[in-house]
């Protein structure tokens, strides 16, 4: 039998969190790049073990949040740790708020990830695209950057809420993700990864959505101390962020209905009948006030906020995020979206979602009733085939026959029937199989 003592055992191997010494820099696109050959982003596998591979993956990450946590900061945002009563040599959990949080009319509070670190979105984004895109430094500059030339009724603050960090390390004294837990120095590289007590855990905020209800009772509930009385709330909830958002909020809407102005989510997850009931009717709702005042954004490969259908009932309207493959990526992609979209309903209380209802109807099976209702009930019209998906302007002139339809415009005519679609223009004419159509009712909330 042989026996292996701790000095025989391989050692863990060491990268240093500084992007010099692991052969990168950054380049005048604001991109991650290596050294020894600038057109190369960060390479993720140099060794076949894989405990090499992490550790030197989770060196980078430590720079990149390094580098977004000063340029945060020199956007004007600041830590405040949870438990407010914290030390900083005790658990805690930190989160970033912008200096004008107390006197600011509109207040937007992010809910990230669990996966993420505090002002990260991607890091996929970060090595593809920048470290500006794919963190929280464009989306809060794009915020607070509008606050100098708006009225004292129109200045926003911002909350980065920090869903993922909620793991206390002892030994170095920081909180940190499960993904950062897992690459701690070990006694060797073949030792298991350090064991979780309760000592780990941080008062208040041991799971998200722990952490989700302390920001809403603790910080944003504080009105007249923390945030403004009247402030407005707007709310941006990414998976389980939103979700723990939508489940708090409603367990206490009473309380929340007055200074909620809206929400956006990206992959939602909440379910109508499990977290948000059937009571869509009552004006007071919260599922009502989902229905109309919230939107989500959605894996599609549709373009950019073009309503797409969902598998699950959300209660809200979904639209797409103009990425197709990985769900870290929709707050960068979606980030204007949604921002736009909470400045419309924060300058507009009476700004409603339209009541989308979105039906794929196969070419083969079109009747003349399908068409009327396309043409005379929905406001607005989808049209989707092998090249895209085109919207028909709402202000043309469509002529319902049997068994076709004929739409007429200032400059064009386009007839669409059961065996083919004919567009005839002013000097070409276009000919081609009908794939589908979609059909999107657009209704006034009655809310």
């Amino acid at each position: 039998m042989f026996v292996f003592q701790q000095k025989d055992l391989p050692k863990e191997p060491v990268f240093p969190a500084d992007l010099e010494k692991l052969g990168y820099f950054i380049n005048d696109q604001d991109q991650i790049r290596k050294i020894a050959d600038p057109a190369e982003e960060f390479q993720f596998k140099i060794n076949k073990n894989p405990r090499w591979n992490e550790l030197q993956r989770e060196a980078m990450n430590a720079c990149i949040r390094n580098i977004v946590s000063v340029r945060l900061r020199n956007l004007g945002l600041v830590t405040l740790r949870l438990p407010l009563t914290s030390k900083s040599t005790e658990p805690y959990v930190p989160i970033l708020v912008s200096k004008n949080l107390s006197t600011a009319s509109r207040v937007i509070v992010v809910f990230g990830e669990p996966i993420q670190d505090l002002g990260i979105w991607a890091y996929r984004t970060v090595g593809t695209e920048s470290i500006d895109a794919g963190s929280a430094i464009a989306f809060t500059r794009a915020v607070l950057s509008k606050n100098d030339k708006a009225s004292s009724s129109e200045k926003t603050a911002l909350v980065l809420a920090n869903t993922g960090q909620l793991t206390w390390h002892c030994g170095t004294r920081q909180p940190m993700t499960l993904t950062s837990w897992m690459n701690m120095p070990r006694k060797s590289a073949v030792d298991p990864a350090l064991v979780m007590t309760r000592r780990n855990n941080i008062p208040g905020n041991e799971y998200w959505q722990n952490h989700v209800d302390y920001v809403f009772e603790k910080i944003l509930a504080a009105r007249g101390r923390l945030v403004k009385k009247d402030a407005k709330i707007g709310v941006i909830g990414l998976a389980d962020g939103g979700l723990g958002a939508i489940r708090y909020l409603a367990g206490h809407w009473e309380s929340w209905r007055p200074y909620i102005s809206a929400i956006c989510l990206g992959n939602p997850l909440q379910l109508t009948s499990v977290d948000l009931g059937d009571n869509r009717d009552d004006p007071s709702s919260f599922a009502s006030f989902v229905s109309s005042r919230c939107r989500s954004y959605v894996l599609s490969e549709a373009p950019m906020g073009m309503p797409v259908t969902s598998p699950l009932d959300h209660g809200c309207n979904c639209y797409s995020a103009g990425e197709a493959l990985n769900l870290e990526c929709i707050m960068p992609r979606a980030r204007a979206h949604m921002l736009h979209w909470l400045e419309e309903t924060f300058a507009n209380p009476e700004l409603f979602e339209a009541k989308l209802e979105i039906t794929e109807v196969n070419s083969d099976s079109v009747a003349e009733d399908s068409v009327a209702r396309a043409a005379e009930g929905a406001d607005r019209v989808f049209q989707v085939d092998e090249e895209g998906t085109t919207e028909l302007d709402s202000d043309r002139v469509v002529e319902v026959e049997a068994g076709r339809m004929t739409e007429l415009s200032s400059d064009k005519v386009e007839e669409v029937d059961e065996e083919r679609i004919q567009e005839v223009d002013s000097d070409k004419v276009e000919e081609g199989n009908a794939g589908n159509t979609t059909e999107v009712h657009d209704e006034e909330s009655e809310n």
